[in-house]
């Protein structure tokens, strides 16, 4: 028989819940509707009145040619980093699940970089890759690389995907590893039954099967690009060289809080929003087409 819990009292199922519903309404619903106001809202230098404008803050963002600019580099960043992030962490978890003595042991370093925060993270590779400090830096230029990401954008850009990558490989290692181990082991050994080689099960045996949890990293990562990256930026470019690494979540934060132009941030931040729920949707709605559940 299933077990199926019961309530003595009808309110105590929505008093459990509440607080996790009072958490969402206040820290993501309200600001939500705030920053949909503001867009319509043009505000004074000092902030003390505000004049409605109605769409005006959205034709005057899609006439700024840096913003279209901020556009196609956050969509290169998001690709670059989702992409380099799912293969190290796959490429990691099929090493893990082998049967190989300390294999505990190199599951739990490998997890430890995920409990880093975004802008530790940042101040950590700037360590390693700062054009005079760095350890890293200092090899690089040995073997004649001009390493200088505070003049160089493309440098900047490559350095910001590396750290963002690397920082997202522990959270993906997890889902890749626990994919891994839920596949039969009987599959495989039917398929070395067969003849074939490891590679070859690789892609028709575990990758095929492991697409839904492949699937769902690549809109979490997409998602971690787009937002979680901000703490990362900012510890190590702050936007520059020039607007080289200036995403739209960095735009954002610049116009908004640098620049004191809250209607136009607050458009960029509802635009932002709206990106990433059509992005999720379209991946939805076609891209699980072809998932194997």
């Amino acid at each position: 028989m299933q077990k199926q819990a019961i309530f003595q009292s009808k309110l105590l199922p929505y008093a459990l819940v509440a607080p996790q519903l009072a958490i969402v309404l206040i820290f993501f619903y309200w600001p939500a509707l705030q920053a949909v106001i503001q867009s319509f809202l043009l505000q004074d230098a000092f902030g003390l009145s505000s004049t409605f404008v109605w769409i005006d803050n959205y034709i005057e963002l899609f006439k700024d040619p840096a913003y279209f600019e901020a556009i196609v580099r956050t969509f290169f960043f998001s690709f670059a980093i989702a992409v380099s992030s799912l293969s190290f962490a796959l490429l990691l978890a099929v090493m893990a699940d082998k049967p190989l003595r300390g294999s505990m042991l190199y599951r739990t370093l490998l997890i430890w970089p995920y409990a880093v925060a975004p802008p530790v993270v940042g101040v950590l590779w700037i360590f390693m890759l700062h054009p005079s400090l760095g350890v890293l830096s200092r090899y690089l230029r040995g073997v004649g690389v001009d390493w200088n990401p505070l003049l160089d954008g493309n440098q900047a850009a490559a350095l910001i995907i590396l750290a963002a990558a690397w920082k997202q490989i522990s959270y993906n290692f997890l889902f890749f590893l626990a994919g891994l181990q839920a596949i039969p082991r009987s599959v495989f050994e039917a398929a070395a039954i067969d003849g074939a080689r490891p590679m070859r099960r690789f892609w028709t045996v575990t990758f095929p099967l492991l697409s839904p949890t492949i699937f769902f990293l690549l809109v979490v990562n997409i998602v971690y690009a787009f937002f979680d990256t901000f703490g990362i930026i900012d510890t190590m470019t702050r936007g520059g060289p020039g607007t080289s690494t200036v995403t739209l979540v960095y735009k954002v934060y610049s116009d908004g809080l640098l620049g004191g132009n809250l209607g136009s941030s607050a458009a960029q931040s509802v635009i932002l929003m709206v990106m990433v729920i059509v992005l999720t949707g379209i991946q939805f709605r076609f891209v699980e087409r072809k998932v194997t559940y």
